[in-house]
């Protein structure tokens, strides 16, 4: 009796202890909340990457990379519904996401389509939604006609090659990957065919997830959301789902347009600089830098430092010209970062990039750069010559608080020639920066600043005159 009540007691235990795990409430997922503001440190961030795959998806999921990596964020989570998109764009993000060091996730939920399905192999692991598919990513004419064939093989030969080189990278299967692409490819796993040829693969959540041999055919698992996803993986540190705005967009023809916005920003700081007052050119400059930095900041390829350098060298070059003109040092340092900070600005280089960028990343930046460069050279040489003639430039820039009077005394009717000999003295009415107006004689003329900027009331001398103007210098 003795025996028999204590093998009941051993045999009852296990049960009443797989009993009591059972009653044992299942880990509850993690809130998700919606980013305002700043990415929390250490945060898994969620990037929605929906609809048809485009270059401003590329542009705002390189942003988040970038903005995630900065707070050294723990993962990173692709929620995915697409039935796929731009090849050129799914490349440029799958180059992004193989860049980051933090683990990469691809939800999908419910579609990642052709272009999608590609996006997909460039993460570490792939998680589906209980009803949802990946696949069928041979590539179509952007009217979603057929390629001719020859072109159709180049294609697939090429990007069958590029996308089972990042699969195998990520630890998935690259027969998969061609499959997805490539209608003429068999794929066998374990023995099992899981795509005939003659067809392109597509494979439901479960057919994804199933496991052979111990391990999944392509997915990691099944989950009912993103925050049962994060649960399930195992991933730590506070959920949040960033949003795309309303400028991704814009940010592509603002990039491809860098050049015009840099040329319309220098030529109206020349012009400004060069006429008294803060006038439309001035207002022009501003909003040119303004969308250049904005374009570029939502395109991801820059962040607030590089746009607070920009401003600490206008500051400098601003200090230089207004309180102690001559130094050059100042203004001179001011130039470099302003410079600096426009071609570091169109640069993609990632904060968690353990070396140097390489020369190619420069070349694009250094050609919008020295496009813009070169132009405001030749429109700011036009401008030197012609700039005091003009009329309509004149009455652009001067403020209406600015004397008034003739712009011209003759000596004679026809002679053409001002009446102010070289040598004549008078004082400046306006700031002369270098272009303004002076008073000789008690009329007001045209005048230009041979040297440092001259304020208003300070004695000058005439030392020629050229046009329509007398070419001064203070006294």
């Amino acid at each position: 009796m003795r025996f028999i009540l204590l093998l009941a007691v051993l045999l009852a235990a296990p049960c009443a202890w797989a009993q009591k795990n059972d009653d044992k409430p299942a880990e509850a997922p993690p809130e998700v909340s919606k980013l305002e503001g700043a990415i929390p440190e250490g945060a898994v961030v969620v990037i929605p990457l929906k609809g048809a795959v485009s270059q401003a998806q590329f542009y705002f999921l390189r942003r988040m990379i970038k903005a995630g990596e900065a707070a050294n964020a723990s993962a990173f989570i692709l929620d995915m519904d697409t039935p796929g998109g731009e090849l050129g764009a799914a490349v440029e993000i799958l180059q992004a996401l193989m860049k980051v060091e933090a683990p990469t996730l691809t939800y999908v939920d419910p579609n990642a389509g052709s272009a999608g399905a590609l996006i997909a192999l460039g993460t570490k692991q792939i998680w589906m939604a209980p009803v949802s598919a990946i696949g069928a990513a041979a590539p179509v004419m952007g009217t979603g006609g057929e390629i001719p064939e020859t072109l159709a093989a180049k294609v697939v030969s090429y990007y069958s090659g590029y996308f089972r080189s990042a699969a195998e990278s990520n630890g998935h299967n690259p027969e998969i990957a061609e499959a997805f692409i490539n209608k003429e490819k068999e794929v066998k796993v374990g023995g099992k065919v899981i795509n005939e040829k003659g067809e392109l693969l597509t494979m439901s959540a479960q057919e994804a997830a199933e496991k052979i041999g111990g391990k999944p055919v392509l997915a990691q698992g099944i989950a009912g959301s993103v925050a049962e996803l994060v649960r399930d993986a195992g991933l730590k540190g506070p959920v949040v789902e960033a949003e795309p705005s309303g400028f991704e967009k814009a940010a592509f023809y603002i990039t491809m347009l860098a050049p015009l916005f840099l040329l319309g920003g220098i030529i109206g700081t020349y012009i400004e600089f060069k006429s008294p007052g803060f006038g439309v050119p001035g207002a022009i400059a501003a909003v040119c830098f303004l969308l250049f930095f904005a374009g570029h900041y939502v395109a991801g390829l820059t962040g607030m430092e590089v746009i607070a350098f920009f401003v600490l060298g206008l500051l400098l070059v601003l200090v230089e010209l207004i309180f102690i003109p001559g130094i050059v040092v100042l203004a001179l340092i001011g130039t470099l970062l302003m410079f600096g900070s426009l071609l570091w600005a169109m640069v993609d280089y990632y904060p968690t990039a353990t070396e140097w960028p390489s020369p190619d990343v420069f070349l694009l930046p250094l050609a919008n750069l020295g496009v813009a460069i070169g132009l405001s050279g030749v429109a700011i040489f036009f401008l030197a010559q012609f700039f005091p003639k003009l009329p309509v430039l004149r009455r652009l820039v001067l403020t209406t608080s600015e004397p008034g009077g003739g712009s011209l005394t003759m000596d004679e009717p026809g002679a053409g020639q001002l009446s102010v000999r070289a040598g004549d003295r008078g004082k400046a009415l306006s700031m002369l920066r270098p272009v303004g107006r002076a008073e000789f004689g008690g009329e007001s003329f045209d005048a230009r600043s041979e040297g440092d900027f001259i304020p208003p009331g300070a004695g000058v001398v005439a030392l020629r005159v050229e046009g329509s103007e007398v070419v001064v210098e203070r006294a």
